[in-house]
């Protein structure tokens, strides 16, 4: 298990415990990328918004357009959004689904007292309530090629397929008995299916899709294919899985990348969350006077390294790569000078890290950048056993290909 929980002043919430693995980390990798991962987000919280004026409020309020077009987002639609305070840092990163007669805003879990209040404090004359759902609604998520073929052959009722959903729509459909949001959110780099499910329900789902996806049967089997677990091939997995695809696949978190005292400009994911065209907002001062000089003093940027390969006892001693861990969060990141050593002090720090293996088990990395240093494509990162020489990708997103 894993202990979830950055230190955040204000709040009483202590460590969320997280599954890491099940034990079997490349196998729920390899369902995550050929089959359907299911995954339990204790760490994820989900806030309410209702009344007749909710979107004008919410509009009001977050960075994103929620009125595109002059036309209010009808049901199914979903956005994402940064909540930020006066001085234009970030107190919430959100996943803002419009459902009927309310919005649901998904979002860290340390987040949701301050955007609880912080929103709240702001409700003046507008017809809006918000209220934190977190006690009574639960978050799972399937991952995977595979993910809405399962949902659609479980489910109990004959609303909208949730194969024809794009990313960014939400349906609703019933499970287990219970009726449960599914927001079509690609993290990972292949279809994802956030499910927001009554608390009540939320264990009898979790062992539906288990019971109906696992394949117990060997996979050469004969007949296992014919079944829909031999379709599915839906594993449980943990967060190490998740962590791996999503860095892989460009997705900088909030907590983990970036958190309060980032800037929108600082965090890489500017331009999904940040609408330069809508009125105004909470902090869009600092965030128009950051557009206009035209950079932040950072920001978050993919570094890769050289894929591995296989290494022989004569070749060891001629790799330089060989022995090195891949960099742990914090590491510094530096500037290579002669002879391939730190051209002076660090220019920037590691926030996430993972060896990819849709890379060739390169070494990729998510890293806070100083301006002055993003116009160079080389750089030295600091791990166990020496310096990692990494190269800027021109995007987040290393696999699949932007």
């Amino acid at each position: 298990m894993l202990s979830y929980g950055p230190e955040v002043a204000g709040t009483t919430l202590e460590p969320i415990a997280l599954v890491g693995t099940y034990g079997e980390l490349e196998l729920e990798y390899a369902a995550l990328r050929k089959g359907c991962l299911l995954l339990d987000l204790p760490h994820r919280a989900v806030l309410e918004v209702t009344g007749s004026e909710r979107l004008e409020f919410l509009n009001r309020m977050l960075t994103q357009e929620l009125k595109p077009g002059g036309k209010w987002l009808g049901p199914r639609a979903c956005v994402n959004s940064f909540w930020l305070n006066r001085k234009g840092r970030i107190d919430a990163d959100l996943r803002v689904l419009v459902l009927d007669g309310r919005v649901l805003l998904e979002c860290d879990a340390f987040a949701a007292d301050r955007t609880v209040s912080g929103l709240g404090a702001f409700i003046i004359s507008e017809d809006a309530t918000i209220r934190d759902l977190s006690s009574s609604m639960h978050r799972l998520s399937l991952h995977g090629p595979t993910a809405s073929v399962l949902l659609d052959a479980v489910r109990e009722d004959s609303g909208v397929p949730i194969e024809s959903l794009v990313e960014h729509q939400n349906a609703e459909i019933t499970l287990g008995g219970a009726t449960v949001v599914v927001d079509r959110r690609d993290l990972a780099g292949v279809v994802g299916l956030d499910l927001f499910v009554p608390e009540a329900a939320a264990r009898v789902v979790y062992e539906l899709l288990l019971s109906r996806g696992f394949n117990h049967a060997h996979p050469h089997e004969s007949g296992a294919s014919s079944t829909l677990a031999g379709r599915v091939r839906l594993r449980p997995g943990g967060w190490h899985a998740l962590n791996i695809a999503r860095i892989e696949a460009g997705s900088p978190m909030y907590n983990v990348d970036f958190g309060p005292d980032a800037l929108p400009a600082e965090t890489g994911v500017l331009k999904d969350r940040v609408s330069f065209t809508k009125g105004c907002y909470l902090g869009q001062e600092v965030v128009a006077r950051m557009h206009s000089r035209g950079h932040a003093k950072r920001e978050i940027v993919t570094l890769r390294g050289v894929p591995a390969r296989a290494s022989t006892s004569e070749s060891d001693a001629d790799d330089p790569m060989h022995g090195i861990a891949q960099p742990v969060s914090g590491a510094p990141v530096y500037l290579p000078g002669p002879h391939n050593a730190p051209a002076g002090e660090p220019v920037g720090t590691v926030t996430s890290s993972t060896v990819a293996p849709m890379l060739g088990a390169a070494v990729v990395c998510f890293a806070s950048i100083k301006h002055d240093a993003l116009d160079r494509p080389d750089f030295l990162v600091a791990a166990e056993g020496g310096l990692i020489p990494m190269m800027r990708s021109q995007t987040l997103r290393t696999f699949p290909p932007a």
